[in-house]
């Protein structure tokens, strides 16, 4: 089939068996599994439908992932060798054809279970769900906050849709109950996971760390790892880092991790660089576009923050703790769920440079604190949020609904 606005071409990666599939355990079967987001940018939701995909395909599931064409997803997929279709319903006047063709290929290859990791994707899934009726059992795995309340008749007709409802945090599935009709009994805590290995013992040493990305060998670094976009505050932590040169002569500099948000242009981009020579801190300022091998990011620094507006849920935030970081973080959103503050890291009020200098102030100058602070992150992290954790209570759930 042709991409576009249809259920598209099918990647060479080796479609999987839609059929039940043993695993190594006679009395284990895994139904196939559709996992869908039409997101066209790369950032924290989209690494982890991809990641997600990869871990649940090597414990056996058949996966295919449904992605738009020409995009960041479909290009991680065929790098990964992850089965995938590609699939736009951007346009509403062909969301219906492109929902029929997308159950007639639901039901061609025998799946019958379907994961939506981005709500924006919740109306079209709609559409399928009302084309195939109890054929089809759609999961929707939550990443942002409902942010209004949705209990009125819309809404709660097209949440009505969904089989399970899994919240990463338990404020979030609280969230849930209170600002929806969503039945409670289908709303399931599962965190979202990393690959733990990867931060908790990176197979490189910080000096290795910071030559492979071109930084100071000594000097203390700050980090801030995101897309560019004034919701992540990159713009704060400049305003901090030149709090700490100036007025508490500090001899550290900021390490800025990521890329732009696609289609969306480069304005938050050229404001930063502009800052930065403003204030006199262009030798002081690392940008560094973004790399999948993060560990590599959290190995080279010193302390990380998080200056967010509002996280639902932190990734970063995670993968800093387990790699024994230090982390400063902006108290909001499900931050203030992950982060236990002065004891696997330190909170500031949102937007409060005067206090997140103090918190960080706190980190270079006491080592012992800043040890104690990333050793208790990392067991935290390494507790609650294992990608195996996640893949294990996600397991629970599907099987029980196939």
């Amino acid at each position: 089939m042709s991409t576009g606005e249809r259920v598209g071409k099918q990647s060479d990666a080796g479609h999987p068996s839609a059929a039940l599939t043993s695993t190594g355990d006679a009395s284990t079967l895994r139904p196939a599994l559709a996992i869908l987001c039409l997101s066209a940018s790369l950032g924290g939701l989209e690494i982890n439908t991809i990641k997600f995909s990869g871990w649940m395909r090597e414990r056996g599931w058949p996966i295919t992932l449904l992605v738009p064409p020409h995009s960041p997803l479909a290009d991680w997929a065929a790098r990964e060798q992850l089965a995938y279709i590609t699939l736009s319903a951007r346009r509403k006047s062909l969301a219906v054809v492109t929902a029929w063709r997308l159950a007639q290929y639901l039901r061609a290859h025998n799946i019958r279970v379907l994961l939506v990791t981005q709500n924006k994707d919740l109306g079209f899934v709609s559409l399928v769900k009302l084309l195939m009726g109890k054929e089809l059992r759609i999961v929707y795995q939550q990443h942002m906050q409902i942010g209004i309340p949705k209990r009125d008749w819309f809404h709660t007709q097209r949440f009505a849709m969904l089989d399970a409802w899994l919240s990463p945090l338990p404020g979030l599935a609280q969230q849930v109950t209170h600002m929806t009709r969503f039945d409670p009994a289908k709303v399931h805590v599962v965190p979202l996971g990393i690959d733990l290995q990867r931060f908790v013992a990176p197979d490189l040493t910080k000096q290795e760390a910071r030559e492979q990305l071109q930084l100071p060998s000594e000097t203390p670094l700050l980090g801030v790892l995101g897309r560019f976009d004034d919701g992540k505050g990159q713009d704060f932590v400049i305003e901090v880092l030149h709090q700490l040169r100036t007025h508490h002569q500090q001899p550290v500099e900021l390490v800025l991790m990521g890329e732009l948000t696609r289609n969306e242009g480069d304005t938050y981009w050229q404001q930063l660089q502009a800052q930065v020579q403003q204030l006199g801190l262009t030798q002081y300022v690392h940008f560094r576009p973004f790399r999948p091998d993060t560990e590599v990011f959290y190995r080279a620094i010193d302390v990380f923050v998080l200056a967010s507006v509002s996280e639902t849920y932190g990734m970063v935030t995670i993968e800093a703790m387990a790699s024994g970081l230090p982390v400063v973080a902006s108290a909001t959103g499900g931050t203030l769920e992950i982060v236990q503050d002065g004891q696997t890291g330190l909170l500031y009020p949102l937007r409060d440079v005067q206090t997140c200098v103090q918190q960080v102030l706190l980190c270079l100058q006491q080592p012992a604190l800043r040890q104690a602070l990333g050793q208790s992150a990392s067991q935290r992290a390494q507790a609650e949020y294992s990608h195996v954790r996640q893949c294990e209570l996600t397991e629970q759930i599907l099987l029980e609904l196939a």
